[in-house]
């Protein structure tokens, strides 16, 4: 009967100890963010802006790991009619390949440099309920990501950058 106490005890002092260090390493990702830049590189190496040279983007994570996500286009055209049900084709192709949403849970694991995004809700209806790998960088300030060429089913792999937001 010890023995299994010990046991356990074991595995109770390793799940508080992991829990630990998940804390630690997401305090690296916590706070806000703001988008310094978003590129695309296809497979034939050419490099396009989706959301332009200067898109608009925020990016939060609480302290449970908790996240939220948003990037547009900067000059997106408004639509004619002033009616968010009333758009154009064209107006409804921009408004939606010009803005990136979503919400769930982020892991960080530093050995793999790897983020891990649990998509909750998202404005590209496909990546909800399914975990997003993302490898990561922090250098000179900036969290860089690579969004993988399967989570388009393009070819195209996506690049985000994003700097600590000021105080």
């Amino acid at each position: 009967m010890r023995k299994s106490w010990r046991v356990a005890g074991a595995l109770g002092v390793a799940l508080i100890a992991a829990s630990a260090a998940r804390a630690e390493d997401l305090k690296s990702l916590q706070g806000v963010w703001v988008m310094d830049s978003a590129y695309e590189i296809h497979p034939d190496g050419s490099r396009t802006t989706n959301y332009g040279e200067h898109p608009k983007g925020l990016f939060t994570v609480d302290a449970a790991g908790r996240y939220n996500m948003q990037i547009f286009k900067v000059d997106r055209p408004a639509f004619a009619s002033g009616d968010k049900a009333r758009g154009t084709p064209e107006e409804y192709r921009a408004a939606v390949i010009g803005s990136s949403t979503h919400f769930g849970k982020v892991n960080i694991d530093p050995a793999k440099h790897q983020l891990s995004f649990s998509v909750e809700a998202a404005s590209f209806p496909n990546w909800e309920g399914k975990t997003q790998l993302r490898d990561y960088t922090f250098k000179d300030g900036l969290l860089s990501y690579a969004v993988p060429a399967s989570a388009s089913s393009s070819g195209v792999i996506a690049y985000s950058i994003w700097r600590r937001a000021p105080d």
